[in-house]
């Protein structure tokens, strides 16, 4: 893992600055605070940081409004923090497009692991030698994070990319959505998978047209799958 990485950590507890700053340290990675959510969103410009660390409960803006304001304009992974019985924020979050979650109080060991585990998916995803997909109608590119339809771009967060890709990338091959989960997600999820069908749901509004030879099949009782017509 190269050393030059940058993580921003962004909570409103100075503990949590202090703590993951020292593991932070110690595996040589660069690292910023923020505060509170509008210094948040002011440094994920400046400072163009290769991972955010954003705790969900922040004066100034909550981590749902700041991850949903990244997405407009950044890729950048998430992992978002969140306290016991959040379970709704948790989702909202996942969904807005966070790329993993760990729930307080958490180990600096786990949370170093997960940062581990997330740019180490990402590493992956870029070296896939098919990371552009097309088919009549529709371009998926991993490596902008960019979806084409009829050769217009349609808005899509990182997530639903991935999960597009996902399963473009094994046309007429159902896939569940733990298998959804732990592929985008890159780690197992002992939650509530219906974040999966939310997905799908908005993939479908975004990609969907009058004679698409191509459609996200729901395969009732397993999971989801993306079929060709022609």
């Amino acid at each position: 893992m190269p050393n030059n990485i940058k993580i921003l950590i962004c909570d409103d507890d100075p503990v949590v600055h202090e703590s993951l700053g020292l593991y932070l340290d110690a595996e040589r990675y660069d690292h910023s605070s923020a505060y509170d959510g509008n210094q948040a969103l002011e440094m994920v410009s400046s400072v163009d940081p290769d991972l955010v660390i954003l705790d969900l409960m922040m004066p100034g803006k909550t981590g749902t409004e700041v991850c949903r304001d990244i997405r407009r304009f950044s890729n950048v992974p998430i992992i978002m923090l969140t306290a016991k019985g959040e379970e709704i924020d948790r989702v909202l979050g996942l969904e807005l497009g966070a790329d993993d979650y760990i729930v307080k109080p958490f180990s600096p060991r786990e949370v170093i692991a997960r940062i581990k585990a997330v740019l180490r998916r990402l590493g992956d995803n870029h070296q896939d030698s098919s990371s552009v997909i097309r088919y009549e109608g529709l371009e998926i590119n991993l490596d902008n994070y960019q979806v084409k339809v009829r050769g217009e771009t349609v808005a899509c967060t990182p997530k639903e990319v991935e999960i597009l890709h996902l399963l473009a990338s094994h046309p007429g091959q159902v896939m569940d959505r733990e298998q959804i989960l732990s592929k985008v997600w890159g780690y197992d999820y002992f939650g509530d998978t219906r974040t999966v069908d939310t997905h799908i749901k908005r993939i479908r509004q975004k990609i969907v047209y009058e004679g698409a030879p191509f459609g996200l099949i729901t395969v009732y009782g397993v999971g989801y799958k993306f079929e060709v017509s022609h």
